[in-house]
Formats: C-alpha cells, sequence, structure tokens
C-alpha cells in the first residue's frame, strides 16, 4: 500500500494540472486501504482474502461550475487527461452558488492530539487463522449449539490524504484488527443463529478470541424455542447493540444536506429539547484509537468534541461546505470524501451512562420487551415515523424471561427520543455507543 508521502504528492501533481488546464481552484483526496481475512468454519479453513485498493478524485472549480471525476490509474498521461477532462466537465455544468473549498482561514492546522490510530502489529495468515478457530472452538463448545456458520479474523491498513490548492495537505493512516464467529442452535424449522463481533485499531483492545466466540455461543443458545409476543403499548428495552440504530437515525436527521432540502423530522427544532434533560449525547473525533477519530474532515477542516445533544437540547446541524452554505451558516467539521461532492458523517458518538443498572431500568416494566436484533428499514427520514422487525426476550413483572421473534417495534422517533431513558451498562468499543435504552408506549406486533 502506498505511504502518506506518495498520497500527498499524487493530490498535488493531479491540482497542478487542473490549474494548467484551467481550473480556478480544486482538491484531490486519495484513499488506499488493505485487509487480509481468514475464515474457517467446523474446524477447516473456508477461505482467505487479501485484497488491496488505491482511488484518488479530484474536484475542480471553474467559475461557479464544478465537476468531480476518479481515478485509479497514475500514469503521468492518465492524470493529465483526468485533469483536462473534469475542467471540461465543470464548464460545461450548471453553476451552483454553494459548492466550493472550505474557508482557508478555518483550515485544520494540526493541533489536534495524538489519535494512535496505527497498529504496528500485523498478524500473517497463520496467526488470523490461529484466532478464528480458537473463536469457533470456543463458541462450538457451549451446550446447545447444534452448528456453525463460521467464524473470522482479519486485519487491515487504510490511509487517506488530502490536498486543496489553497494550501491544505495532510494525510493520517489507520489499522484494524475484527474477530466475528456465528453459530446455529436447535435443528430443523427450530433453528435460531446468533454472532458475535469485535473490531478495534489495535490487537491488544480486542477481547481474546475464546471470548468472542463463547459469546457467539451464548446469545445462540439463549434464542431457543422462542415464542411470538402478544401486541399492544409497552416499554420497549433497547439493547446496547441495536440501540446505537437510534443514533444513527437521529444523526442522519441532523445532517446538512437532509436539513437544507427540507426532508428531515427534525426541521425548526435546532435549540429544542429532543430527549429528556439527563441525557446528551457527544461526539469525539479525538478519541484516541476510536473507530471513526480523524484529524480533519473530507474538506480540510478540523474536527472537535461536541454534544450534539446538551441536557436533551438539538444543538444544531451536521455541515459541510455546501450545506453550510445553502442554511447561510458555518460549516462544521463533518464533510465526508468519496468519489464524487463531498458528504456528511459524525465521528464517534455516544451517549453517557445513566445512573441506574438494566436490572432497575426494567424492574417496574410489567409487560415489555427487551430487543437484541433488528430488521428491515422501515424509517421514514421526513416524518420519523419508524417501525421494525424484531427479535429479543419478553420482561415480565421486571425479569428478563424468554426469547421472543417474529415481532415489529413501531412508533414515531420524536415520541420515542422524548421517552428515553438510559442504563447504566455503557461499553466504549463500538463507533457508535450506547447504554441500554428504555423507550416508553411503544406499539409491538406479532407477526
Amino acid at each position: 500500500m502506498i505511504d502518506a508521502a506518495t498520497a500527498l504528492d499524487r493530490c498535488a501533481r493531479l491540482i497542478d494540472l487542473a490549474r494548467r488546464h484551467g481550473a480556478d481552484a480544486a482538491d484531490a483526496a486519495a484513499r488506499a486501504q488493505s485487509s487480509e481475512s481468514v475464515g474457517v468454519r467446523l474446524g477447516k479453513l473456508e477461505d482467505v482474502e487479501r485484497s488491496e485498493g488505491e482511488g484518488i478524485a479530484l474536484r475542480v472549480f471553474v467559475g461557479r461550475r464544478s465537476a468531480s471525476i476518479e481515478t485509479s490509474d497514475y500514469a503521468p498521461a492518465a492524470l493529465e487527461d483526468l485533469a483536462e477532462r473534469a475542467v471540461a466537465m465543470a464548464r460545461a455544468a450548471p453553476e451552483d452558488p454553494y459548492a466550493g473549498l472550505a474557508p482557508a482561514e478555518r483550515l485544520d492546522r494540526g493541533t489536534s492530539p495524538p489519535l494512535d490510530l496505527e497498529d504496528a502489529a500485523c498478524p500473517d495468515p497463520a496467526m488470523l487463522r490461529r484466532r478464528a478457530e480458537a473463536a469457533e472452538d470456543a463458541a462450538r463448545a457451549v451446550t446447545g449449539v447444534t452448528n456453525s456458520e463460521g467464524a473470522s479474523a482479519s486485519f487491515g491498513r487504510s490511509l487517506f490524504a488530502l490536498v486543496t490548492s489553497h494550501g491544505f495537505a495532510r494525510a493520517y493512516g489507520a489499522t484494524y484488527h475484527a474477530i466475528g464467529a456465528s453459530t446455529i442452535g436447535g435443528s430443523g424449522a427450530d433453528m435460531q443463529r446468533d454472532y458475535a463481533q469485535r473490531s478495534a485499531r489495535h490487537l491488544e483492545d480486542l477481547p481474546a478470541p475464546e471470548d468472542i466466540g463463547r459469546l457467539a455461543g451464548e446469545r445462540t443458545v439463549a434464542r431457543l424455542n422462542p415464542q411470538i409476543p402478544r401486541g399492544g403499548r409497552m416499554p420497549v428495552v433497547f439493547d446496547p447493540r441495536v440501540g446505537s440504530s437510534l443514533v444513527g437515525h437521529l444523526v442522519g436527521a441532523m445532517a446538512g444536506p437532509a436539513i437544507a432540502s427540507r426532508s428531515s423530522f427534525l426541521l425548526e427544532r435546532e435549540g429544542t429539547a429532543i430527549l429528556p434533560e439527563t441525557i446528551d449525547l457527544i461526539e469525539d473525533p479525538h478519541r484516541p484509537r476510536g473507530l471513526r477519530s480523524r484529524p480533519f474532515d473530507g474538506e480540510g477542516l478540523g474536527c472537535a468534541p461536541r454534544k450534539l445533544v446538551d441536557r436533551g437540547v438539538l444543538g444544531g446541524w451536521l455541515l459541510n461546505v455546501a450545506s453550510a452554505n445553502k442554511l447561510g451558516l458555518a460549516p462544521t467539521g463533518h464533510a465526508s470524501r468519496g468519489a464524487g461532492a463531498p458528504g456528511v458523517s459524525a465521528s464517534n458518538l455516544h451517549i453517557p451512562a445513566g445512573s441506574v443498572s438494566r436490572a432497575d431500568l426494567i424492574r417496574d416494566i410489567a409487560d415489555g420487551v427487551l430487543v437484541t436484533e433488528l430488521a428491515g428499514q422501515g424509517v421514514n427520514a421526513v416524518t420519523g415515523d419508524y417501525s421494525r422487525g424484531a427479535s429479543g426476550f419478553r420482561i415480565v413483572n421486571g425479569q428478563i424471561a424468554g426469547p421472543i421473534a417474529e415481532f415489529t417495534v413501531a412508533g414515531n422517533l420524536l415520541a420515542m427520543f422524548a421517552e428515553m431513558r438510559a442504563a447504566d451498562d455503557l461499553q466504549m468499543h463500538r463507533s457508535v455507543n450506547v447504554p441500554s435504552l428504555r423507550i416508553e408506549g411503544m406499539t409491538v406486533a406479532g407477526t
């Protein structure tokens, strides 16, 4: 995989070519990644995958017209042709009064703290196989597990470099390690499956493979012989591994492009309470070893920790340059970068732990459900209407009872957020971390 110096040099050369062909301004973003994964099933090698990829995206501006183009061909003649075509495309594009480079005075100056995103450890295929085998062996050893869908271990590296025609040129790299296992319990029509998976920037931050495999097996066995719950309005508790999806819906509605196009259920709610005052939503792009940590965004603006929701009150929108210009606001350092124009994304997110245990959170629930898995995409981003397939466990008289499946949970996100309560079981190992979350008065329906 290329190094940062090479990536920055390619970006700078491409911008220089674009300027020579008539671009008034330009930026170039280079990405590179490599990964290796080993999978096993029933004690035998299932697959070995090795992948590498590189690409560079050029965005040019001619007056108020712009165009974006991407390539993975770095031959001098190919880059020359790419720059020429990009400028020609921009000249033929309609004017866009909102697109442009980030304000020069707001560009990141390298003041972020060390993020420690790169691990020197580089496991070879033999080590990856041993870790996958250990995870699967532990999963299959759980009483009640009858089959395995396999286990895998992987390692990867990535690099992102950004250069602009008005003076920004920086890059950063990252690594990741991952282990996962999936098992089956029961037989025939009564089979159930579940999984466990963990990722980390550094190998030493991963749990032992045996712990991950054992958790996958225990989760599977706990789901055997599920019932279909009776319907009604009742409290729903979202387990941390699915509760993070609620944060995803909230942050998606805070994205500047959605606000600018008036396609968000949070319209006109900036500065108002959308969560109980006991709940914050915190973003920290500078978390050491964080899965979404980054020193700068896709347009060269610095990223900074902030409360997106402070004591229940929505603080504002997540803005790239274009959406900020449309709304008459300042960009917030949330630009994401792909092959085309910048989008919007958030960094590491979490809801802080509440003050009660999960046992206390459910203690007064006479009849409710604990959701541990969600399916489907039944969320309306404009209205906030929410309906998703689910499985999990009944809650009866304050206790977690038997497994349930084939039901839906439904409500409206604004009403759901207003009724949210948090337990104290927060663990910080995902990109979006939440404790168990209780929401009152949702509609549960068996299918």
